[in-house]
Protein backbone atom coordinates (compact mmCIF):
# COMPACT_ATOMS: atom_id res chain seq x y z
CA UNK A 1 0.00 0.00 0.00
CA UNK A 2 1.34 3.86 -0.75
CA UNK A 3 0.34 6.17 1.58
CA UNK A 4 -1.39 8.62 -0.64
CA UNK A 5 -2.82 12.11 0.22
CA UNK A 6 -5.54 13.49 -1.90
CA UNK A 7 -5.16 17.11 -2.03
CA UNK A 8 -8.03 19.97 -4.04
CA UNK A 9 -5.23 21.78 -4.75
CA UNK A 10 -2.51 20.62 -7.50
CA UNK A 11 0.52 19.87 -5.50
CA UNK A 12 3.18 21.36 -7.48
CA UNK A 13 1.04 24.27 -6.69
CA UNK A 14 2.12 23.91 -2.77
CA UNK A 15 5.71 24.86 -2.51
CA UNK A 16 7.76 23.27 0.74
CA UNK A 17 5.51 20.22 0.90
CA UNK A 18 7.25 17.27 3.07
CA UNK A 19 8.51 14.23 1.27
CA UNK A 20 7.39 11.09 1.64
CA UNK A 21 3.64 10.91 0.70
CA UNK A 22 2.68 10.07 -2.92
CA UNK A 23 0.39 13.21 -3.48
CA UNK A 24 -2.24 12.87 -5.18
CA UNK A 25 -4.78 15.62 -6.96
CA UNK A 26 -8.89 15.31 -6.29
CA UNK A 27 -11.08 18.31 -5.92
CA UNK A 28 -14.48 16.34 -6.71
CA UNK A 29 -14.66 17.97 -10.54
CA UNK A 30 -17.16 20.59 -11.64
CA UNK A 31 -20.48 18.32 -11.24
CA UNK A 32 -19.07 16.63 -8.13
CA UNK A 33 -18.12 13.06 -10.30
CA UNK A 34 -14.67 13.18 -11.08
CA UNK A 35 -12.95 9.62 -10.93
CA UNK A 36 -10.34 9.48 -7.54
CA UNK A 37 -7.36 9.81 -8.28
CA UNK A 38 -6.25 6.45 -6.68
CA UNK A 39 -7.24 3.68 -4.49
CA UNK A 40 -9.00 5.29 -1.99
CA UNK A 41 -7.66 2.33 0.72
CA UNK A 42 -4.73 4.29 0.24
CA UNK A 43 -5.31 7.53 1.13
CA UNK A 44 -3.94 7.96 4.62
CA UNK A 45 -4.71 12.13 4.25
CA UNK A 46 -7.57 13.21 3.03
CA UNK A 47 -8.18 17.27 2.75
CA UNK A 48 -11.70 17.57 1.68
CA UNK A 49 -12.42 19.55 -1.58
CA UNK A 50 -13.48 23.06 -0.80
CA UNK A 51 -16.82 25.23 -1.67
CA UNK A 52 -18.33 21.48 -2.61
CA UNK A 53 -21.92 20.32 -1.63
CA UNK A 54 -21.58 17.84 1.40
CA UNK A 55 -22.23 14.34 -0.56
CA UNK A 56 -19.28 15.27 -2.63
CA UNK A 57 -17.37 16.07 0.16
CA UNK A 58 -18.09 12.99 1.51
CA UNK A 59 -18.08 10.82 -0.97
CA UNK A 60 -15.12 8.82 -0.79
CA UNK A 61 -14.81 8.10 3.00
CA UNK A 62 -16.35 5.00 3.03
CA UNK A 63 -13.64 3.27 1.26
CA UNK A 64 -10.91 5.15 2.91
CA UNK A 65 -10.21 2.19 5.18
CA UNK A 66 -6.55 3.11 6.26
CA UNK A 67 -7.20 7.26 6.60
CA UNK A 68 -5.45 8.65 9.35
CA UNK A 69 -6.45 12.95 8.84
CA UNK A 70 -8.93 14.70 7.72
CA UNK A 71 -8.15 17.98 6.97
CA UNK A 72 -11.41 20.27 5.90
CA UNK A 73 -10.47 23.69 4.74
CA UNK A 74 -13.37 25.35 6.37
CA UNK A 75 -13.87 26.61 9.94
CA UNK A 76 -17.22 24.36 10.35
CA UNK A 77 -16.54 20.80 10.04
CA UNK A 78 -20.10 19.92 9.97
CA UNK A 79 -20.47 18.29 6.57
CA UNK A 80 -17.69 15.88 8.11
CA UNK A 81 -19.60 15.11 11.04
CA UNK A 82 -23.06 14.47 9.55
CA UNK A 83 -20.68 11.63 7.96
CA UNK A 84 -18.81 10.61 10.43
CA UNK A 85 -20.24 6.95 10.80
CA UNK A 86 -18.84 6.72 7.45
CA UNK A 87 -15.10 7.49 9.02
CA UNK A 88 -12.51 4.06 10.28
CA UNK A 89 -11.66 4.92 14.01
CA UNK A 90 -8.25 6.46 15.19
CA UNK A 91 -8.55 9.57 12.21
CA UNK A 92 -8.31 13.08 13.38
CA UNK A 93 -11.10 15.63 12.16
CA UNK A 94 -8.77 19.05 11.71
CA UNK A 95 -10.37 22.21 10.74
CA UNK A 96 -8.96 25.36 9.22
CA UNK A 97 -8.68 27.65 11.39
CA UNK A 98 -6.58 30.84 10.91
CA UNK A 99 -7.44 30.51 7.47
CA UNK A 100 -10.57 32.29 6.78
CA UNK A 101 -10.47 34.73 10.21
CA UNK A 102 -9.68 38.01 8.27
CA UNK A 103 -12.23 37.06 5.04
CA UNK A 104 -15.32 36.36 6.94
CA UNK A 105 -14.63 39.10 9.40
CA UNK A 106 -14.15 41.46 6.73
CA UNK A 107 -17.93 40.31 5.30
CA UNK A 108 -19.43 40.58 8.63
CA UNK A 109 -18.01 44.04 8.31
CA UNK A 110 -19.62 45.11 5.16
CA UNK A 111 -22.86 43.40 5.81
CA UNK A 112 -23.28 45.09 8.77
CA UNK A 113 -22.48 48.45 7.74
CA UNK A 114 -24.13 47.52 4.29
CA UNK A 115 -27.28 47.34 5.87
CA UNK A 116 -26.98 49.90 8.45
CA UNK A 117 -26.25 52.74 6.10
CA UNK A 118 -29.02 51.41 3.02
CA UNK A 119 -26.32 50.37 0.22
CA UNK A 120 -28.58 47.79 -1.30
CA UNK A 121 -31.56 50.68 -1.55
CA UNK A 122 -28.74 52.95 -3.14
CA UNK A 123 -27.73 50.18 -5.70
CA UNK A 124 -31.52 50.10 -6.48
CA UNK A 125 -31.55 53.59 -6.61
CA UNK A 126 -28.33 54.03 -9.10
CA UNK A 127 -29.64 51.31 -11.39
CA UNK A 128 -32.68 53.12 -12.12
CA UNK A 129 -30.61 56.39 -12.61
CA UNK A 130 -32.41 57.97 -9.05
CA UNK A 131 -30.80 60.42 -7.01
CA UNK A 132 -32.42 59.13 -3.63
CA UNK A 133 -30.98 60.62 -0.08
CA UNK A 134 -31.79 59.30 2.95
CA UNK A 135 -31.16 59.18 6.77
CA UNK A 136 -29.41 56.03 8.14
CA UNK A 137 -27.89 54.71 11.36
CA UNK A 138 -24.46 54.39 12.10
CA UNK A 139 -22.39 51.38 13.62
CA UNK A 140 -20.71 54.32 15.55
CA UNK A 141 -22.68 54.19 19.00
CA UNK A 142 -23.90 51.04 18.47
CA UNK A 143 -24.09 48.28 21.18
CA UNK A 144 -22.88 45.19 19.18
CA UNK A 145 -23.28 41.32 20.12
CA UNK A 146 -21.74 38.32 19.30
CA UNK A 147 -22.59 34.83 19.43
CA UNK A 148 -19.61 32.53 18.36
CA UNK A 149 -16.74 33.96 20.12
CA UNK A 150 -13.83 31.38 18.92
CA UNK A 151 -11.11 32.85 16.42
CA UNK A 152 -13.59 34.40 14.20
CA UNK A 153 -15.62 36.49 16.28
CA UNK A 154 -12.49 37.77 18.04
CA UNK A 155 -11.45 39.06 14.32
CA UNK A 156 -14.74 40.45 13.93
CA UNK A 157 -14.36 42.40 17.20
CA UNK A 158 -10.77 43.43 16.12
CA UNK A 159 -12.14 45.30 12.82
CA UNK A 160 -15.15 46.65 15.41
CA UNK A 161 -12.78 48.55 17.35
CA UNK A 162 -12.09 51.44 14.60
CA UNK A 163 -16.24 52.68 14.68
CA UNK A 164 -16.78 53.71 17.89
CA UNK A 165 -19.14 51.27 19.11
CA UNK A 166 -20.52 51.92 22.47
CA UNK A 167 -20.29 48.30 23.86
CA UNK A 168 -18.94 44.89 22.25
CA UNK A 169 -20.76 41.47 24.27
CA UNK A 170 -19.29 38.35 23.63
CA UNK A 171 -21.37 35.15 23.64
CA UNK A 172 -19.62 31.67 23.63
CA UNK A 173 -20.33 28.02 25.05
CA UNK A 174 -18.87 28.53 28.08
CA UNK A 175 -18.13 31.87 29.62
CA UNK A 176 -14.70 32.89 30.29
CA UNK A 177 -12.34 36.18 30.66
CA UNK A 178 -10.36 37.40 27.39
CA UNK A 179 -7.80 40.50 27.59
CA UNK A 180 -10.84 42.47 26.09
CA UNK A 181 -13.03 41.54 28.96
CA UNK A 182 -15.77 38.69 29.80
CA UNK A 183 -17.00 36.02 27.24
CA UNK A 184 -20.48 35.41 28.38
CA UNK A 185 -22.06 31.78 28.42
CA UNK A 186 -24.91 30.92 25.53
CA UNK A 187 -27.15 30.56 28.76
CA UNK A 188 -26.60 34.56 29.44
CA UNK A 189 -28.46 35.75 25.60
CA UNK A 190 -31.71 35.83 27.23
CA UNK A 191 -30.74 38.90 29.43
CA UNK A 192 -28.02 39.93 26.63
CA UNK A 193 -30.09 40.24 23.54
CA UNK A 194 -32.55 43.29 24.45
CA UNK A 195 -29.13 45.29 24.85
CA UNK A 196 -28.05 44.74 21.25
CA UNK A 197 -28.51 46.83 18.30
CA UNK A 198 -26.74 44.59 15.92
CA UNK A 199 -25.78 41.14 16.65
CA UNK A 200 -23.60 38.81 14.64
CA UNK A 201 -23.92 35.28 14.40
CA UNK A 202 -20.09 33.36 14.30
CA UNK A 203 -20.75 30.22 15.78
CA UNK A 204 -20.33 26.87 14.68
CA UNK A 205 -23.05 24.88 13.63
CA UNK A 206 -23.64 21.40 16.14
CA UNK A 207 -26.26 20.05 18.31
CA UNK A 208 -25.98 23.38 20.41
CA UNK A 209 -26.41 26.19 18.11
CA UNK A 210 -28.37 24.50 15.44
CA UNK A 211 -31.94 26.31 15.42
CA UNK A 212 -30.26 29.08 18.61
CA UNK A 213 -32.02 32.12 16.48
CA UNK A 214 -35.76 30.56 16.73
CA UNK A 215 -38.36 32.49 17.79
CA UNK A 216 -37.88 33.42 21.72
CA UNK A 217 -34.28 34.40 20.42
CA UNK A 218 -35.78 36.79 17.97
CA UNK A 219 -38.37 37.75 19.86
CA UNK A 220 -35.51 39.19 22.83
CA UNK A 221 -33.63 41.59 20.18
CA UNK A 222 -35.17 45.15 20.35
CA UNK A 223 -36.86 46.61 17.69
CA UNK A 224 -34.86 47.79 14.73
CA UNK A 225 -31.69 45.37 15.61
CA UNK A 226 -29.91 43.82 13.46
CA UNK A 227 -29.20 40.34 12.51
CA UNK A 228 -25.99 39.63 10.51
CA UNK A 229 -25.12 35.72 9.93
CA UNK A 230 -21.33 35.06 8.78
CA UNK A 231 -21.75 31.24 10.51
CA UNK A 232 -24.03 28.98 9.03
CA UNK A 233 -28.04 28.91 8.26
CA UNK A 234 -28.79 26.28 10.47
CA UNK A 235 -27.96 28.01 13.41
CA UNK A 236 -31.18 30.19 12.34
CA UNK A 237 -34.68 28.75 12.47
CA UNK A 238 -35.81 30.12 8.81
CA UNK A 239 -39.46 30.37 9.24
CA UNK A 240 -39.01 32.05 12.82
CA UNK A 241 -36.65 34.40 10.91
CA UNK A 242 -39.09 35.39 8.21
CA UNK A 243 -42.04 36.17 10.86
CA UNK A 244 -40.00 39.02 11.96
CA UNK A 245 -38.85 40.45 9.00
CA UNK A 246 -41.82 40.66 7.60
CA UNK A 247 -43.42 42.42 10.37
CA UNK A 248 -40.56 44.77 9.90
CA UNK A 249 -39.52 44.92 13.49
CA UNK A 250 -35.82 43.61 12.76
CA UNK A 251 -33.46 43.38 9.77
CA UNK A 252 -31.07 40.80 9.06
CA UNK A 253 -27.90 40.47 6.72
CA UNK A 254 -27.13 37.22 6.26
CA UNK A 255 -24.34 35.45 4.04
CA UNK A 256 -25.64 32.03 4.81
CA UNK A 257 -28.93 30.76 5.06
CA UNK A 258 -31.19 27.39 5.38
CA UNK A 259 -32.15 26.21 3.12
CA UNK A 260 -28.80 26.66 1.09
CA UNK A 261 -28.07 26.92 -1.68
CA UNK A 262 -31.18 29.58 -1.63
CA UNK A 263 -34.01 28.51 -4.54
CA UNK A 264 -35.48 30.39 -6.33
CA UNK A 265 -38.91 31.64 -5.32
CA UNK A 266 -38.40 31.31 -1.52
CA UNK A 267 -39.80 34.30 0.31
CA UNK A 268 -36.21 34.82 2.17
CA UNK A 269 -35.29 36.48 -1.40
CA UNK A 270 -37.89 39.19 -1.32
CA UNK A 271 -38.68 39.68 2.75
CA UNK A 272 -38.25 43.11 3.86
CA UNK A 273 -34.93 44.54 5.10
CA UNK A 274 -33.07 41.85 4.44
CA UNK A 275 -29.71 42.01 2.58
CA UNK A 276 -28.30 37.89 1.39
CA UNK A 277 -24.62 37.33 0.13
CA UNK A 278 -24.03 34.03 -1.38
CA UNK A 279 -21.88 32.01 1.15
CA UNK A 280 -18.90 34.19 0.43
CA UNK A 281 -17.01 34.37 3.59
CA UNK A 282 -14.40 32.58 3.06
CA UNK A 283 -13.22 32.83 -0.98
CA UNK A 284 -11.54 35.65 -1.74
CA UNK A 285 -7.85 36.23 -2.10
CA UNK A 286 -6.65 35.92 1.21
CA UNK A 287 -8.06 31.94 1.25
CA UNK A 288 -5.12 30.41 -0.93
CA UNK A 289 -1.83 31.80 0.48
CA UNK A 290 -3.45 30.77 3.90
CA UNK A 291 -4.58 27.44 3.15
CA UNK A 292 -1.13 26.43 1.38
CA UNK A 293 0.44 27.53 4.63
CA UNK A 294 -1.93 25.59 7.14
CA UNK A 295 -1.56 21.93 4.44
CA UNK A 296 2.24 22.79 4.60
CA UNK A 297 2.97 22.85 7.90
CA UNK A 298 -0.10 20.43 8.90
CA UNK A 299 1.61 18.04 6.43
CA UNK A 300 4.73 18.43 8.11
CA UNK A 301 3.94 17.63 11.44
CA UNK A 302 1.83 14.61 10.14
CA UNK A 303 5.13 13.32 8.11
CA UNK A 304 7.01 13.86 11.35
CA UNK A 305 4.51 12.34 13.60
CA UNK A 306 4.17 15.69 15.78
CA UNK A 307 0.80 17.16 17.39
CA UNK A 308 -1.34 18.19 14.53
CA UNK A 309 -2.81 21.28 14.57
CA UNK A 310 -6.96 22.31 15.05
CA UNK A 311 -7.74 18.62 16.33
CA UNK A 312 -11.57 18.87 16.15
CA UNK A 313 -11.87 15.37 17.58
CA UNK A 314 -10.62 11.50 16.86
CA UNK A 315 -13.13 8.97 15.59
CA UNK A 316 -13.90 5.86 17.74
CA UNK A 317 -16.05 5.25 20.47
CA UNK A 318 -15.48 9.28 22.30
CA UNK A 319 -15.74 11.26 18.88
CA UNK A 320 -18.65 12.48 19.73
CA UNK A 321 -17.46 14.26 22.50
CA UNK A 322 -16.31 17.52 20.77
CA UNK A 323 -13.27 19.75 21.28
CA UNK A 324 -12.67 23.06 22.42
CA UNK A 325 -11.60 23.82 18.85
CA UNK A 326 -15.24 23.98 17.45
CA UNK A 327 -16.21 26.04 20.71
CA UNK A 328 -19.33 28.94 19.88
Amino acid sequence: MTADVWLPIPPEEIAGLPEGPHYLFWDGGEDGRREFPGDPADCVVYVVPYMKRQPVKVRPLKEMRNLRLVQTLTAGVDDVLAQLDDIVPGVELCNARGVHEASTAELALTLTLASLRGIPGFVRAQQQEHWQGDFHPALADKSVLIVGYGSIGAAIEDRLVPFEVARVARVARSARTTERGPVHALTELPALLPEADVVILSTPLNDTTRGLVNSGFLARMKDGALLVNVARGGVVDTKALLAELESGRITAALDVVDPEPLPAGHPLWQAPGVLISPHVGGPTSAFLPRAKRLLVDQLGRFVNQEPLRNVILTTGPTSAEIRGATSA
